[in-house]
């Protein structure tokens, strides 16, 4: 190794181009169990009869598992390796999918809020070994078009995995039924009986995904996937500047300052994407059209990971991608809030400010590939750790869509929105500023790699 910022770096290009197709097939999985959260939010709202506030308890319990689990994760991936702690994390992932079934049986929000925490944990195991592969795999100037290949995979299967689920789930008549819970014209028992029927839809498709991640964890397990050492990477005694070199992740202000930008960028894609459904309820657009919102969403989202692809780094840097979309973003969400005229689209009559919703998935896209690499740099023996902290971050996920619940149920969807405002602003500041703080002390100048 020439240096620590190729730490893992593979060299035999076969070999990783087979690694990146095995790393995307995982963001393909995490992908598809994750922004299935969109439809199942209102899912769980009309079948277990919950208000906003607690349908968003269904991202709370899913992601909040990155927080309680991400440092575990990394000392679990430090003790048996990245390729076996992938596999424990999809067999919990597969445990989370099992528990769906006594909860659909019993129709009990807490035990699918079980179940969810599951997957969460599991998916905080493979997003703790996965992005550091992703990162370190190969040259870390190139790291953000990486993660933008990635990104394209979880983003694609962001796009099929509602359409599938409401394929499977719903049925054209299910219009009527929720109008006539919604108008509460049928008896206490007639509404029980159809909301048993309706929460139990999940059970097979859900078992069929335990399965299939059973086997997926096995087969990764057994795969080429080559085993990452980054912790034979030694720092030197000092730096550059002839500093003492850092020995704990706080002496790393960017990696700090990264974590909080991870979890509010997350958090604005979340609500970006899991409340769009609801808000296209309040423009009277049903269930079973509004279920298509997120893929708007997800498609921008795409878009922005092929001009990734296509622009860095050969056109544009890292930091400035950055830069660009931080800042769109902070105007798209001011659009969301303040937007207020009719458009015709797509076949759908709505209120512009839901367009300004979904075109945030367009800078999104970049933000996270931007916001890893400038984090996760020159950490050394700090890697794995470092990406748990990185990992935590991710609980954004779950606070966020809470604190936009709470402001929907007091005020108004649309008011509920209010919430991207602040994390834009913050995450300009980082893509500006904050990557650059080498140290805590100001009078310390340190250099950005």
């Amino acid at each position: 190794m020439n240096n620590t910022e190729t730490v893992g770096y593979v060299q035999d290009k076969k070999k990783q181009v087979i690694s990146i197709a095995i790393l995307a097939f995982m963001f393909f999985i995490f992908g598809f169990v994750s922004w299935v959260n969109a439809i199942l939010i209102p899912y769980f709202k009309i079948a277990c009869e919950l208000t906003h506030f607690q349908s968003y308890f269904v991202a709370f319990a899913f992601y909040i598992a990155y927080f309680v689990m991400a440092i575990p994760s990394g000392l679990l991936l430090k003790r048996v390796g990245f390729k076996r702690g992938i596999m424990y994390g999809f067999l919990l992932m597969a445990l989370g999918a099992f528990i769906f079934i006594p909860a659909a049986l019993t129709r009990q929000f807490v035990i699918f809020l079980v179940g969810l925490f599951s997957i969460g944990t599991g998916l905080a195991i493979l997003q703790t070994a996965a992005n550091p592969y992703v990162t370190i795999i190969g040259p870390i100037d190139s790291a953000a078009q990486r993660m933008s290949i990635m990104g394209i995979c979880n983003k694609f299967a962001g796009i099929v995995s509602p359409l599938i689920f409401a394929a499977v789930i719903f049925k054209a008549t299910d219009s009527q039924l929720f109008e006539l819970i919604e108008m509460g014209s049928i008896t206490e028992a007639a509404k029980n009986a159809l909301l048993d029927e309706l929460i139990r839809r999940v059970i097979l498709p859900y078992t069929v995904l335990g399965l299939l991640l059973v086997l997926a964890g096995v087969g990764i397990r057994y795969s080429v996937l080559p085993e990452l050492d980054t912790d034979s990477e030694k720092l030197s005694e000092k730096n550059e500047e002839g500093h003492k070199v850092r020995n704990r992740l706080i002496d790393f202000p960017y990696l700090v300052l990264g974590a909080i930008a991870i979890f509010l960028h997350v958090g604005t894609q979340v609500i970006a994407i899991d409340t769009i459904i609801n808000y296209a309820g309040s423009m009277n657009i049903g269930l079973l059209d509004a279920k298509v919102f997120p893929s708007y969403t997800l498609t921008a989202t795409i878009i922005g990971y092929l001009l990734g692809i296509i622009l860095i780094p050969r056109f544009v840097s890292q930091k400035n991608a950055l830069i660009f979309c931080t800042s769109l973003g902070l105007f798209l969400s001011l659009g969301v809030v303040f937007a207020d005229w009719n458009l015709s689209l797509f076949g759908h009559q709505a209120n512009a400010s839901i367009w300004f919703l979904a075109l945030i998935g367009f800078p999104n896209a970049l933000i996270y590939a931007g916001i890893w690499p400038l984090s996760i740099r020159g950490l050394g023996r700090f890697t794995k750790t470092g990406s748990s902290l990185l990992i935590m971050g991710l609980s954004g996920n779950a606070i966020l869509p809470l604190v936009y619940g709470a402001l929907a149920d007091a005020y108004s969807l649309r008011i509920g929105y209010w919430a991207l405002i602040p994390c834009f602003v913050y995450l300009v500041w980082f893509a500006v500023f904050g990557h650059k703080i080498e140290h805590w002390d100001r009078t310390k100048k340190g250099k950005v790699a």
